[in-house]
């Protein structure tokens, strides 16, 4: 059985994320997103209110995968709890480097838009924070199995990840190059093992 085309909704939001990643939200041009698209503007119009309204569903869109990712790594029991957290975030360094090296899109449009947008600014803090949630049973886990000491916090250590993660992405992004995330991830797994 073939699958379904695309619905024009699908195709516009496939294409928006690349065009977010490469162009941030103020450089998107409806009219680029159209030509990519072969989509009429009546039709942007009867799939999203505006322009916010269609980031934020790319977003959405965005963090379906991120989740995706998560399951498929996080529920790998298989591996030791570190090692499906740290295999997350190797998955999403191949991810990056697929797509030119830039980066995350949480990350880039909270730096352009958190400033200037109460809507944008807590959108991406809620999806930073669902992250990091998701993280907190691995590393609870990990606790627990003594590969993390009894004294570790793992709401904490997780938000700390995905902090950390993010500063990397953003230096990956400027050299066009995956050195400064396995850095960061070097750096993290050897520290929380020791703190």
């Amino acid at each position: 059985m073939m699958n379904p085309q695309p619905s024009t909704r699908e195709r516009l939001i496939a294409s928006g994320l690349p065009l977010l990643l490469e162009r941030g939200y103020h450089g998107l041009g409806l009219q680029a997103l159209l030509a990519a698209t072969g989509v009429p503007k009546g039709s942007f119009y009867h799939h999203f209110r505006d322009k916010e309204d269609f980031a934020l569903q790319v977003v959405d869109a965005y963090m379906r995968e991120v989740h995706a990712g998560l399951d498929a790594c996080l529920d790998d029991a298989s591996l030791a709890p570190l090692d499906r957290v740290r295999r997350f975030f190797e998955m999403t360094q191949q991810v990056y480097q697929s797509q030119g090296y830039m980066g995350c899109l949480l990350g880039g449009l909270g730096q352009e838009l958190a400033g200037v947008s109460d809507t944008f600014r807590k959108k991406i803090e809620t999806c930073f924070t669902g992250i990091a949630s998701r993280l907190v049973v691995c590393l609870k886990e990990a606790r627990q199995r003594g590969d993390l000491p009894a004294t570790s916090d793992p709401p904490q250590l997780a938000a700390l990840l995905v902090d950390c993660w993010e500063g990397a992405a953003l230096r990956s992004r400027l050299q066009r190059d995956l050195a400064p995330l396995d850095a960061m991830l070097d750096f993290y797994f050897r520290s929380a093992g020791a703190s």
